[in-house]
């Protein structure tokens, strides 16, 4: 592969400017079904527009329970198997964030149109990107793209890893975290220790090497790569001893994990401030947890708004120390 080519191919995905697809018919149009460890998904055939080059997407699949109830500000569970058929034609929900800043300057500047999606906490989802020839066994390389957005903003449908797939060959995977105070909220002790958005990318790492094999995708021939806030996030899992051995290799597009901004080395400021804007008031861990928990996803996005970024933290679990 090209390093000039690789590059344009990266840059074309980072800023979302692949946005392009068609519906096409293929041989394999008449079932249109692959089967994983979970159960049976649905994709797409669709062509890049202006050629004839066809792909197979798979969108919005599901590798973790929904982070909901007591699974807020906690670490994630595996995803249930499902009956049937799940219907992978379409984007999943984006997490909970301020969409408005990424609607508004973002995609004026980058003059794209985004897919509509909804937005929930039922979010944990990743989309997959295959050549359309591709079937299992054919061991393709696999990238497993993390998006930037300073960790407040971002979702899997402004991605699009089709071209990539297509002209070089490998099998993309597109993955969603949780965001803003939902991703990264702690209170420095056992109650909440943080770092939920990156233990949620560590977690679509395993599902990966679990069930790439069905898309056509090499499970022992794995990158993570990433811009802004996901690269990094990509730095991160480089150290980090959580995602050793669920990746072989890693491409930062931007400056990583020494930004002094992304990475605290305590939340007692954070954790103040969320204690403040939530009106749970200054209690212990435990009742803040309790109350944070408690708030709907409106209020939640009140809290959140007044964040630019809630960095992730040295936690003695993803992050043992700081880079």
């Amino acid at each position: 592969m090209q390093l000039d080519r690789l590059r344009e191919r990266l840059r074309a995905v980072a800023f979302g400017a692949l946005l392009l697809l068609v519906p096409g018919q293929g041989q394999d149009s008449a079932c249109p079904v692959r089967t994983t460890h979970m159960g049976q998904v649905q994709w797409s055939l669709v062509h890049v527009k202006n050629t004839d080059v066809a792909i197979h997407t798979f969108l919005g699949i599901p590798f973790a329970k929904p982070p909901l109830g007591l699974l807020r500000f906690a670490p994630l569970e595996p995803p249930e198997s499902w009956s049937g058929i799940k219907d992978g034609t379409s984007h999943p929900a984006k997490c909970l964030q301020d969409f408005a800043s990424v609607k508004g300057v973002t995609l004026k500047l980058l003059n794209v149109t985004l897919p509509s999606t909804s937005m929930s906490e039922y979010c944990l989802y990743l989309n997959i990107y295959t050549p359309a020839s591709s079937h299992e066994g054919s061991n393709l390389p696999v990238m497993v793209w993390i998006h930037g957005g300073g960790f407040v903003v971002g979702m899997a449908s402004m991605y699009d890893g089709s071209a990539l797939a297509a002209f070089e060959d490998v099998v993309v995977v597109v993955i969603q975290y949780r965001l803003g105070l939902l991703g990264f909220f702690s209170t420095g002790d056992k109650h909440a220790t943080g770092n939920w958005g990156y233990l949620d990318q560590v977690a679509a790492l395993p599902w990966v090497q679990q069930n790439i094999v069905y898309f056509g995708g090499d499970p022992d021939h794995v990158t993570i790569f990433g811009e802004s806030a996901g690269g990094v996030s990509v730095s991160l899992h480089v150290v980090s001893p959580m995602s050793e051995g669920l990746f072989h290799r890693a491409i930062v597009e931007s400056d990583g994990a020494l930004l002094p901004s992304f990475t605290a080395s305590s939340s007692a400021v954070a954790s103040t401030v969320v204690a403040n804007l939530s009106a749970c008031g200054q209690v212990d861990s435990e009742a803040l947890v309790d109350c944070l928990r408690r708030r709907s996803e409106e209020g939640i996005l009140a809290i959140n708004k007044p964040f630019s970024i809630i960095p992730g933290l040295v936690d003695g679990i993803f992050l043992p120390k700081h880079p």
